[in-house]
């Protein structure tokens, strides 16, 4: 950063003397040609102040008492004019003026905002936030800690002094210092603006720095199984009781398109009887508290039957850590000769993919029982498949077919 031109200029306000005939002493601050004026609250009759030093003339006691009182101020200046420009990115002789009089108003700084932010978000732990959620936000937070040091050589900034610039040289940051893919930078920078936001509802900012620019996010292809391979998983006879179980979960959820915590989280309470007579899942999703009705098909139902009262927390599943069962789902795929990256996650993904969508099931159905409010985030887990295209135009032939013969004929006249 530049360094700042900084002066500060004593001078008679001679156009207004006071009672006992004497002016007062103003102040001139001038930082990088942005002045202000205002009062040192001293005074000193006209006669006694030298224009051209800007301070009092002789040598006198008084003059000698005025003067230390002047060289008192300008000492006090200085030290507000270095502490601001530690503090913020930028110094203007306002801000100086401010800290010197008192009535400086105590800035919102991003950090500041960010840490009361993540604060109040980790009292929802568990609540309207999943713990993934906060490390995220942590994260981001120290990633633009590491920024402002290495780039500003400061450890925060004014709400008000972020700009268009300081948003792209984040991201630059993010993808060329901390080696950040596309999709972990866009991340970074939606969590970033999340705190933007905040500060501009609150009235902290009035320009939006974001404005302008467009967060990329690259189009990531997570995969789902084919029948073949869901069948592959069902018909292997595991020796491990572990990989059994896991087997049962990573199952469950291909038929229900429950994540993780939800299926780790179901109890009793959420199997009931419904309008058909038959038996529901309700419950309501940790990550989004979306409400998720959703029809038991013959499959969950029968492994929630298999470890009916057999666990003791209550639990309808026996469901492992999150990084033992994608552990053990990585042995899984290599006993069956399944080639890609089988987590928990590609259950969910499968279920709207080869449970749902391919058999006919319309987007809008499945994506109200993922529990999404968006059709566009349902697109992201469901795939069309080649031979639900197939399918389709097969049905499309029968319907077409009349019309499609007089075109024939019309074609081979």
């Amino acid at each position: 950063m530049s360094k700042s031109t900084f002066r500060i200029l004593f001078y008679l306000r001679k156009n207004y003397l006071n009672k006992s005939g004497k002016a007062g002493i103003m102040i001139r601050l001038t930082v990088n040609g942005d002045m202000v004026q205002f009062s040192s609250k001293l005074d000193i009759e006209p006669s006694l102040w030298d224009t051209k030093a800007g301070k009092a003339a002789g040598n006198n006691v008084k003059a000698r008492q005025m003067n230390s009182m002047l060289e008192d101020i300008r000492t006090a200046l200085s030290n507000h004019y270095r502490y601001v420009e530690s503090r913020d990115s930028f110094v203007t002789a306002e801000k100086v003026r401010n800290a010197f009089l008192g009535y400086e108003v105590r800035q919102q700084t991003l950090l500041e905002l960010f840490k009361q932010h993540n604060e109040d978000a980790s009292k929802l732990n568990g609540i309207s936030k999943a713990p993934a959620t906060l490390v995220k936000y942590d994260r981001t937070y120290r990633r633009l800690e590491e920024f402002m040091k290495v780039k500003y050589k400061v450890s925060d900034i004014a709400l008000r002094e972020i700009d268009h610039k300081f948003v792209t040289d984040f991201e630059f940051y993010l993808r060329t210092v901390s080696r950040c893919n596309e999709n972990t930078t866009g991340k970074f920078m939606q969590i970033f603006r999340k705190i933007v936001l905040i500060a501009k509802n609150n009235g902290w900012i009035t320009i939006d720095p974001f404005a302008n620019y467009h967060i990329h996010m690259k189009a990531v292809d997570r995969g789902y199984l084919t029948e073949q391979e869901l069948e592959r998983i069902l018909q292997k006879d595991f020796n491990s009781r572990r990989l059994e179980q896991v087997r049962d979960v990573f199952i469950f959820s291909c038929f229900t398109g429950l994540s993780y915590v939800d299926v780790k989280n179901l109890t009793k309470e959420n199997v009931c009887i419904s309008f058909d007579g038959k038996q529901w899942l309700r419950l309501h999703r940790q990550k989004t508290s979306t409400a998720v009705n959703l029809p038991l098909l013959k499959t969950p139902l029968a492994i929630l039957k298999k470890y009916e009262d057999k666990l003791s927390d209550g639990r309808l599943l026996p469901v492992l850590s999150n990084q033992k069962l994608n552990s053990y789902l990585k042995e899984i795929a290599d006993i069956c000769g399944i080639k890609k990256n089988l987590t928990f996650h590609l259950a969910r993904h499968t279920f709207a993919t080869t449970t749902t969508l391919a058999k006919g099931v319309p987007i809008e159905t499945v994506s109200k029982m993922l529990g999404h409010t968006n059709i566009k985030t349902t697109q992201i887990y469901a795939r069309i498949t080649n031979d639900k295209i197939r399918e389709d135009m097969e049905m499309l032939a029968g319907k077409l077919e009349g019309i499609e013969n007089i075109a024939l004929q019309a074609v081979n006249h």
